[in-house]
Order: structure tokens, then C-alpha cells, then sequence
């Protein structure tokens, strides 16, 4: 079996037999009775998008999508019959109701087509009249095959199953039309592509380049929103090279325009090769993720060429976390979002510079001056090394992970610490007038014993206070205590 295939596990075409078989028991159940109950009423039922492309990928499948003949109100009735919790109405007016069964949300679409009569080009949608006219209507071939609810006959009218063979993304019919219809689904391009490690056919990338002015329609957050689920795909880096290859990038991340276009001229490598593999090689997470693209956006800015001919970017950690910021307002992410990314593009260098001189305190300070960002800005560190030659690979993760190390030993000695009586031996023997001896330390481990057990909250002298004079006046009644 070919790599390509031992990613999907296996070829879509060996999926496509008895597909509802492979839904999990209470998706098959429900589905099982939707079915039902739809046909009582002389109604299609299909389960289509990306759950039967899941499917026939062997991905998992968390919700279920159907297309039906059925007008929103013969599918509110049948859902009811079908055993539906609850129904939400919310999309009716575009075909579609809502179901929950026992906590999984199911939607159920009346066959449509969009078409758009105004100047300002908003979709109207009107009912359609059968199966492959809504297929018709959809983004790309892997998401327009279709599953009878009922016997589980597959319907694939454009060839998504052998597209999914050849790992391929490519328009339903004219791709320029299904641009047209929703530029959104130009970005959609390259986030399926990037979730799922496919290309993007010829005609469609030719497509996505020529359209892309048509961005400018979708608002910010749909935009946002996109590029989001973008760089959290397995193949991030794929997703976004195709960005910057569709020249897509002026219309959805200007700011990283001047980084993309940078060709590594003079003695310094190419920017953004080294940003795709940094992506590509850090923890997806969104905040370090973005951190990632953005960290050395703003290297074309701050390029400088000393007097030997080498090259330097001084404060360009500075100046990214700006541009970061602007991108990130831009795009109207959340304040925390952004609040992070740029905190971690203005920290990416400082781990970089530690070695074997750094003593507890200078790494307490960046503990410190991190704080939340710690364990993000450590992994993205660890991402920054794309140097070809083995040995700077080496000592770079070698340098990171003592820092790790350095860190967690310090971590570990305040967790003790923390555990430890909140009062030492110098101020119970102040409190209580008493000369060295073995109270002291009796007294200091009954102490941490009961912040250990979270008695006393760790630091709480009050409370440790209160505990000691209350044990002390116990042992002296017992005469425990030597005399004073």
C-alpha cells in the first residue's frame, strides 16, 4: 500500500460497501429511523457532506447531515415520529431543521439551489426538486456524495469517492461558478486541504487564483474563521502554502505579504520556507499555531546589513508582535487570542538564548515575565529550528530541552517549598519565647502536614498561628513541653 494511502488508512473506494455499517451504533440507529420515517411519508432521506466523506475516509463522524425531498414541515413530523428530543427551527427559512437525539445534533436539508437576483449578490434559496441538483449546488466533489438512510445506496455523481483516491480537491462542476456563489469556499479549498493533506486540482487552484478578489465580499469573522481551523489541520503548512501560491494572501493576511514574497537573498535563509516549517513543526494549538505564521513576519521591515555583508533583524520580535496585533485586530479575533500570539512572537527569541551560564534567578525571570505563555512559548521554540544541518538541530532541541529541565526543576522546588509549615523555626521560637529543640520541628511538621491535607492554605500564617498556639497549649497541659 501506498504512503498516501496508509494516511486515509485505507482507499475510499474499499469504504464505499455498506457505509451506514460503519457509523456508530446510536448514529446508525438514528439514521435507521429517520429513514423509516421519512419513506412512511414518500420521502427521500440522504445522509450527505462531510460525514459521508468521513466515512469513506475512515475518520470519525461526530454529527449527521441528510438532504431530503421533504419540506421543513413533513421534516418536523417525521423527526417527531422518528423520537427527537427537541427540534430547532432556527434555518428554516433556508430548508432546514434541527433535531437533537439524546444529545447528537442531527440537521435535515430539503433539497435546494441558491441563486442570487439582487445587485448585492445575497443568496436567495429556493427548494430544489431532487437529489443531484443539490449535490449539484455543493463545494467540492468529496462533499457532494450521497448515502440512502434507508439501504445505504451510495449516489457519487461527480466522482467524489475517486477523488478521494487520488486525494484530490476539486469544484463541483465549474469552479469559478462555485466560487461565485460563496468566495468563502475559496479558503475552503485550502483548509480541506490542509486538514486532510489532499491538492487541489488544476482548474480549481486556477480558480481560487483568479477569483480571489472575490474574498473582499466575505466578512472578516467568516475569514477569521477559516484560517483558524487552517492552522490547527494536520497539514497546516500545505493549506498555507496553497494561500500564498493562489495569491490569495493580499486579500485575507496582508500584513505577512512582504514575508511570503521574501526569496532569502544575501546570506540569511528564506523566511518563509522557515515560517511553513515552523508550523509545520509545532504543537496545533491555535495561539501557537498563529504565533508560528506570525513570528518573523516582520523580518523584511527590519532587515539591516552590517559591514561584513551579514544580515540582522534587530527588534523584529518587537515589531511582529505589533503587526501581530493589527493582523489579529484585523481579522476580529478574540482580545485573548490576540493578547497571546503577540506575547509569544515578542518572547519567541528569549528561550533561544539560554545555555549552561543561566543561573535560577534569570530563569525564574523568564518564568515570570512568561507566566501562562510559558509552555506555548517553550513549543514554539522548539518549532524554530529549521536549520538543514544536523548538528545545529541537535544542539538547539539540546538547549531547549535543559531549559525544559531547568523549569521544571524549579517548578518542583517552589511546589515544595509551598508545602513547607508557613512558619520557620526562627519565628515559632519569637512567638513563643522558647529556646531551640525538638518542639520546633515537631511543631513545623504538624504544620506541613496540614497543608498537605489543605488544612492551612500554603503561606497562611494566620492560620498556621492560630494552629500553634492551639498545639502548644496542648502539649504544655500534657507536660510535653520542657520549661521555658
Amino acid at each position: 500500500m501506498a504512503e498516501s494511502d496508509r494516511k486515509v488508512g485505507v482507499t475510499a473506494a474499499g469504504r464505499a460497501g455498506a457505509l451506514l455499517e460503519r457509523l456508530p451504533a446510536h448514529m446508525r440507529d438514528i439514521t435507521a429511523r429517520l429513514g423509516e420515517a421519512f419513506a412512511r411519508r414518500g420521502a427521500e432521506l440522504y445522509l450527505v457532506g462531510g460525514s459521508v466523506r468521513d466515512l469513506l475516509l475512515g475518520q470519525p463522524v461526530t454529527d449527521l447531515d441528510f438532504a431530503t425531498s421533504a419540506t421543513p414541515e413533513v421534516t418536523k413530523a417525521a423527526g417527531a415520529e422518528a423520537g427527537a428530543d427537541s427540534v430547532y427551527t432556527v434555518g428554516e427559512q433556508f430548508g432546514t431543521v434541527g433535531f437533537v437525539f439524546d444529545g447528537l445534533s442531527v440537521e435535515i436539508t430539503t433539497y435546494r439551489e441558491e441563486h442570487y437576483p439582487t445587485p448585492d449578490r445575497r443568496p436567495a434559496v429556493r427548494l430544489g426538486t431532487d437529489l443531484v441538483g443539490d449535490l449539484s449546488r455543493r463545494d467540492f466533489t468529496i462533499n457532494a456524495v450521497a448515502v440512502d438512510a434507508r439501504d445505504g445506496t451510495v449516489h457519487d455523481p461527480f466522482g467524489g469517492i475517486a477523488d478521494l483516491e487520488r486525494r484530490i480537491i476539486r469544484a463541483v462542476g465549474d469552479p469559478r461558478a462555485r466560487f461565485d456563489e460563496d468566495p468563502l469556499r475559496i479558503l475552503r479549498a485550502a483548509r480541506f486541504a490542509a486538514q486532510l493533506d489532499f491538492s487541489v486540482d488544476r482548474p480549481t487552484l486556477a480558480a481560487m487564483r483568479a477569483m480571489g478578489p472575490q474574498l473582499e465580499r466575505i466578512s472578516r469573522e467568516r475569514i477569521a474563521a477559516e484560517l483558524n481551523r487552517l492552522l490547527i489541520a494536520p497539514a497546516a503548512s500545505r493549506g498555507l502554502a496553497l494561500l500564498q501560491q493562489a495569491d490569495l494572501l493580499r486579500y485575507v493576511l496582508p500584513e505577512i505579504v512582504p514575508m511570503a514574497e521574501d526569496v532569502g537573498e544575501g546570506r540569511h535563509k528564506n523566511i518563509w520556507h522557515h515560517t511553513l516549517r515552523v508550523v509545520e513543526q509545532s504543537p496545533p494549538r491555535l495561539a501557537v499555531r498563529w504565533a508560528a505564521l506570525l513570528h518573523d513576519a516582520a523580518k523584511p521591515m527590519t532587515r539591516s546589513v552590517d559591514e561584513r555583508g551579514e544580515v540582522h533583524f534587530f527588534g523584529h520580535e518587537r515589531v511582529g508582535a505589533d503587526l501581530a496585533r493589527r493582523a489579529l485586530r484585523r481579522l476580529r479575533q478574540e482580545r485573548a487570542l490576540i493578547d497571546r500570539v503577540a506575547g509569544l512572537v515578542e518572547m519567541h527569541l528569549r528561550p533561544a538564548a539560554y545555555d549552561d551560564t543561566w543561573t535560577d534567578s534569570a530563569v525564574r525571570r523568564l518564568m515570570l515575565e512568561a507566566g501562562d505563555l510559558l509552555e506555548d512559548l517553550l513549543d514554539l521554540a522548539a518549532a524554530d529550528v529549521t536549520s538543514a544541518r544536523a548538528h545545529r538541530q541537535r544542539e538547539a532541541a539540546r538547549r531547549i530541552a535543559a531549559l525544559r529541565a531547568h523549569v521544571r526543576r524549579l517548578e518542583e522546588e517552589h511546589a515544595l517549598a509551598q508545602l513547607q509549615s508557613p512558619l520557620d523555626g526562627h519565628e515559632l521560637m519569637a512567638i513563643f519565647g522558647r529556646p531551640p529543640g525538638r518542639w520546633i520541628g515537631e511543631l513545623k511538621d504538624h504544620l506541613r502536614e496540614l497543608v498537605i491535607d489543605g488544612v492551612i492554605a500554603p503561606g497562611d500564617k494566620e492560620a498556621a498561628l492560630a494552629e500553634a498556639q492551639r498545639w502548644m497549649a496542648e502539649r504544655e497541659g500534657e507536660g510535653q513541653l520542657p520549661a521555658r
